[in-house]
């Protein structure tokens, strides 16, 4: 890979996006599919066609585990699938509860977390919290 496509590839402006506080996922111009995590080409049809569109952002937890770890090193932490109501999946983590307070079926919102080494996708449960 050339340092060129490595700065300006799907991946770099995605993160460039998040870097400026915009989560973004990709939508297929010729079968209208949304497609996460970023590619160059769209895995259902095959088009190049691929915009950067502006999800939701609200999901539902289709599955999670908790990290255990000691409380020196940062404490429990969970993982999560999220089910973006957009139709893709991703994986992430639920920060406004306790690890063992986030549930399957739990209704999320994503958000922009910015931390030194880079922006990430985070989640809050809304209230009402269950699909």
């Amino acid at each position: 890979m050339s340092d060129t496509s490595a700065t300006n590839g799907i991946q770099a402006r995605y993160q460039a996006e998040l870097d400026r506080g915009k989560f973004l996922i990709q939508q297929c111009n010729s079968c209208a599919r949304h497609i996460y995590f970023p590619r160059e080409i769209c895995p259902h049809c095959g088009s190049d066609q691929l915009a950067l569109v502006a999800p939701s952002g609200l999901g539902t937890v289709h599955a999670v585990t908790t990290v255990r770890r000691k409380a020196d090193l940062g404490g429990d932490y969970n993982v999560s699938l999220i089910d973006l109501d957009e139709g893709v999946r991703l994986m992430s983590r639920v920060d406004n509860r306790a690890p063992l307070d986030v549930k399957i079926d739990q209704r999320v919102k994503a958000r922009v977390h910015m931390t030194p080494a880079g922006a990430l996708v985070v989640f809050d449960v809304v209230e009402g919290g269950a699909a």
